[in-house]
Formats: C-alpha cells, sequence, structure tokens
C-alpha cells in the first residue's frame, strides 16, 4: 500500500456524518455525542488545518422512549439494523465522491453500519479494509454471551461476521473486515464469555493489546507494529475510537468510563503515528456523553485526537 504524505492529506476533503445513536446501551445521552463535538468546533479546527470540510448533519433515529425491547439479548434492534444500514450507504456514498468520511457518534454500535458501508466500498473496488479499535471494551458480545443485551457491546463482532444474521448481513456480505487485519487496542474490561471469543479471534490473526500489553510494550511500539503490518496487508485503514479507551481522567463524559485505561499521551501519540502514516482512510469518535461531562472537556478532547490524526503538529509543520 502507498503511503501518503501530509500535503496530499491536506487536499483531502473531509464528509462530516453524525449518527445520534444511544440505543446500544443502557445509560442515555451518547445521542448527544454529534452535537457535542460540533460544539467543540471540529469542521472549523479542520478547515483551519487546511482541510475542505463538508457537514452531512445527521442520520435520524427514532428515541427509546417510542419504542418496546422485542429481545433482551438483542435490544432495539430493528432500528439499529434500519439507521445502521442508511450510514452504511452513507459512508459508502462519501467515498464514492473521494470524502474522508468522519462519523461523530453515538454509542459504538454505530460501527456496524460505519463499516458496513467502508467494506462494501472497498470490496467493490478490490480493496482489503484494516480496522483499528480503540476501546477499553473488547465489543464481541453475541446474543449468546452479552450480559445486558446491549448491541454497542457487539459492532467488532459484527464486523467480523459473528451474531445476529440481520446486523452481519447489512449490505448484504459478511463479513466486513478479516480477523488478520483487526487490530484491538487498551481493551481492559472484558465479559468472561466474551473474552472466550477474543482469545479464538487472536489465534486467527486478530492483534489483541490489553492495557498490560501497553503498560509492559508501550504504546510506540504497539501502533508502530500495527501500522507497520496494516501498511503491506491492507489499502483502507479505518479507526475507530471509542473515547472510552482513554482514562476517565482525561475522558470522563463517555458512556461506559472504566479506570485505567490510555492517557492523554498515550492516545494522542496512536493518532499521531496514524497521522504520519498518512494511511488513514477513515474515522470514527464514539460514546461521548455530553451529560456526564464538564463543561465539554471530553468533547474538546475527542476533537484534538481528530486533528491530530489528521496531521495537526505541534510545530504546525
Amino acid at each position: 500500500m502507498a503511503l501518503v504524505n501530509s500535503s496530499k492529506r491536506l487536499k483531502k476533503k473531509i464528509g462530516i456524518v453524525g449518527f445520534p445513536m444511544d440505543l446500544g446501551a443502557d445509560r442515555r445521552g451518547v445521542d448527544m455525542g454529534p452535537s457535542a463535538l460540533r460544539y467543540a468546533h471540529v469542521q472549523q479546527k479542520l478547515e483551519k488545518m487546511g482541510y475542505s470540510v463538508k457537514d452531512f448533519g445527521d442520520i435520524f433515529i427514532e428515541g427509546s422512549e417510542t419504542q418496546r425491547i422485542r429481545n433482551p439479548k438483542l435490544k432495539f434492534l430493528p432500528e439499529i439494523v434500519r439507521s445502521s444500514k442508511i450510514l452504511s450507504k452513507k459512508v459508502e456514498s462519501l467515498l464514492n465522491r473521494n470524502f474522508f468520511p468522519l462519523i461523530l457518534g453515538g454509542d459504538h454500535a454505530s460501527a456496524i453500519g460505519s463499516i458496513a458501508g467502508i467494506a462494501s466500498y472497498c470490496r467493490k473496488n478490490k480493496k482489503t479494509l484494516g480496522v483499528i479499535w480503540i476501546d477499553a471494551h473488547a465489543d464481541m458480545n453475541t446474543p449468546e454471551t452479552t450480559p445486558s443485551g446491549n448491541i454497542h457491546g457487539m459492532p467488532l463482532a459484527v464486523s467480523l461476521g459473528i451474531g445476529e444474521k440481520r446486523l452481519t448481513r447489512i449490505g448484504g456480505f459478511s463479513p466486513k473486515v478479516l480477523a488478520e487485519n483487526t487490530a484491538l487496542i487498551g481493551i481492559r474490561d472484558v465479559d468472561p464469555l466474551e473474552a472466550v471469543t477474543v482469545k479464538q479471534y487472536r489465534d486467527k490473526g486478530m492483534q489483541v493489546y490489553t492495557m498490560t500489553d501497553v503498560d509492559k510494550q508501550g504504546v510506540t511500539r504497539i501502533i508502530a507494529r500495527v501500522l507497520n503490518d496494516f501498511k503491506n496487508e491492507v489499502d483502507h485503514i479505518h479507526i475507530s475510537f471509542d473515547l472510552d479507551g482513554v482514562d476517565p481522567d482525561y475522558a470522563g463524559g463517555v458512556g461506559t468510563p472504566v479506570e485505567g485505561g490510555l492517557t492523554y499521551r498515550e492516545a494522542s501519540v496512536i493518532m499521531e503515528m496514524v497521522a504520519d502514516c498518512g494511511c488513514m482512510s477513515s474515522l470514527e469518535m464514539l460514546e461521548v456523553n455530553p451529560i456526564l461531562d464538564t463543561k465539554n472537556e471530553t468533547s474538546e478532547l475527542a476533537v484534538d485526537f481528530i486533528e491530530s490524526a489528521l496531521g495537526k503538529s505541534i510545530l504546525y509543520e
């Protein structure tokens, strides 16, 4: 895969799409994430960096108040399927029009639709998709293993082709990404039965780095290894960034905070090294919960990470 230098990155068009969904989780509030990220001036800051940015608005999602839970192991499944299909088509359309998709969530179930659209684009254009998943959780539950029935605990499994067919078959094919082209960074809260699935897919080639691995190996070595492997094997790298991957001391306004996460600098270094690689083709920033935030600090942090991933330099070179 050819790397893209910074001068070419700065000519890219960015297409922002909001996916204000909190149906995948029990705790309310992440549906306001896209608005909070916009309030933190994500578009203006990217334009200041030299990008052409168009905000395509939010995809409509029916609220939980007007729905009933038909299956406690797959809460709000019909609306999540419906809205994910719309997001999938929107993201694929942006890629076809040479936009860099920037998806603002919303809970992590948003990734079901975004990755489906990216994978469809890659499939039709004979490209290989790679996914870097930054999260406190593995998100590899299925209806059989989930203790909560919350679909935001399933999107990576769905993208790998595991679980409910109405989710895995969005776009008409499955899996969306192969295990050997997937990297999971920062996990520290995994359900017992989910851990069995994670280990199975690690054995199939998925790169799995817990926070213990981050502590022992260092985040620089880990992300360098992932990017080096991916740049030789995939043509499109998608970053799925759940803000709960960052320690709540830095990012307290998230849907499911877990102690012991990435520091501000560790997360920033990941994004900076992605920018240096020049090989990222799409990005989603998820699970910001303004209800739990203080003065929109977590949203501002998220925008900072977005800027870093898209090439912001300390010296503004």
